[in-house]
């Protein structure tokens, strides 16, 4: 037996005020740019979420227990649906009943902690494996980290932490002949199971598509379907995942995106072979056929697949560690407020959209991106972070005031 592993990521950043400058520091202690932030998630909602997730239900009510999805639901962006769309994390819960989708742990504010405060990281996870306990009634076994980053040393702290499952890229650099469709294990771990994402199989959604000039265009469930019949004898496990915008955002509706994913379950269980199964189930159909080595940082992002997209340049690396060295202020101060400000400015967006790789040439780094150049991005962060600095240095020195009273 065959499975279909699909897995899709739901993420928004709460974005800075673009206009944030060097005056603002003292004086304007609100960062986020409210009205960006509420319009984005409503019009993503509108076109994916809020479609997309009705279609997964309707899927999972034709065929009953046999269609199964997994969704990495970051923290910020429950956030982000509590305060601007109810109806959408409604939604997910209505998703979370069916007993069919898995909701898998990730650092709670989407962030690259764990290569910087790895006591920070855990909190993060921790925070987030609540959540999903609080608002989908499961206590999840599957550890999905920010934008699939992953290396040999991660994988040993999440075994650690009582996991039994992990997600990364299928990067040609890490497997060298072997497949992604097989269950593996990290180098040096024994309880962790790993699946790695078919990347050419997931992007042939979630990028690929609509291309026109792609020579498989136009791309049909039946003619999907026979790709993935083509790995039987060859493959265990075919992990597809992608952003959940795929889904009406990145290929709008216009495309036939929705009409391709509801024909696909039908197409795919027309060989008896074949069955959708969530990550977290893997360990019960298939042993680990291997362990796999990484020892170097692999991602989803770009052609690299590495840290480069948020720690690529000057400007990236030196608003990441100035960040990074607030944390012992920030939570001395034991104000919930200023952490959680704070802790906003760790998402991997605000570093992302400082990349300068091929920035002239329209990538996808410009989708969504609030900034005009890198730099303007860079700018307004470091403003923010001063101000934030200014303010817990106040918070210090006000505690101390007030500790020498009452001596």
């Amino acid at each position: 037996m065959i499975s279909i592993c699909f897995y899709f990521q739901v993420h928004q950043p709460f974005r800075l005020k673009r206009d944030y400058s060097f005056f603002d520091i003292g004086v304007n202690h609100f960062y986020e740019d409210e009205d960006s932030n509420r319009a984005i998630l409503n019009k993503v909602s509108e076109k994916c979420y809020i479609p997309m997730n009705r279609l997964l239900l309707e899927l999972i009510n034709k065929y009953n227990d046999r269609f199964k999805v997994a969704f990495s639901l970051s923290g910020i962006a429950i956030d982000q649906f509590q305060k601007y769309n109810p109806e959408v994390l409604t939604l997910f819960k209505e998703l979370a009943d069916t007993g069919c989708v898995e909701f898998i742990n990730e650092t709670y504010y989407h962030s690259l902690a764990f290569l910087f405060s790895k006591s920070n990281f855990k909190r993060q996870i921790l925070k987030h494996k609540q959540l999903m306990k609080e608002l989908f009634k499961q206590n999840p076994k599957t550890f999905r980290n920010t934008e699939l980053i992953y290396n040999n040393e991660l994988a040993h702290f999440i075994e650690a932490m009582g996991y039994t499952t992990i997600l990364a890229e299928g990067a040609d650099h890490i497997l060298g002949w072997r497949s992604p469709n097989f269950l593996y294990q990290p180098s040096g771990c024994y309880k962790l199971n790993l699946l790695l994402k078919n990347y050419k199989l997931s992007d042939d959604i979630a990028f690929r598509f609509s291309n026109r000039g792609w020579e498989e265009f136009p791309l049909t469930a039946e003619k999907y379907a026979s790709w993935l019949y083509s790995v039987a004898g060859n493959g265990e496990i075919i992990n597809l995942f992608m952003d959940y915008e795929t889904f009406g955002e990145h290929q709008w509706q216009d495309t036939g995106i929705f009409d391709f994913f509801k024909q696909l379950p039908e197409e795919i269980f027309k060989h008896p072979d074949f069955q959708f199964i969530n990550p977290g189930q893997a360990h019960e159909y298939y042993t680990p056929v291997a362990q796999i080595d990484v020892p170097y940082f692999v991602s989803w992002a770009d052609i690299e697949r590495d840290l480069t997209a948020w720690l690529g340049n000057p400007l990236q690396n030196s608003s990441i560690e100035a960040v990074y060295a607030l944390e012992k202020k920030v939570m001395n101060t034991g104000d919930q407020d200023l952490i959680d400000v704070w802790h906003k400015l760790l998402t991997s967006d605000h570093f992302y959209y400082m990349c300068t790789k091929w920035f002239s040439d329209g990538d996808v780094h410009k989708y969504f991106n609030p900034y005009e150049t890198p730099y303007d991005a860079y700018i307004v962060y470091m403003n923010v972070l001063n101000d934030l600095h200014e303010t817990i240095l106040q918070r210090q020195k006000a505690k101390k005031k007030q500790s020498r009273k009452k001596a």
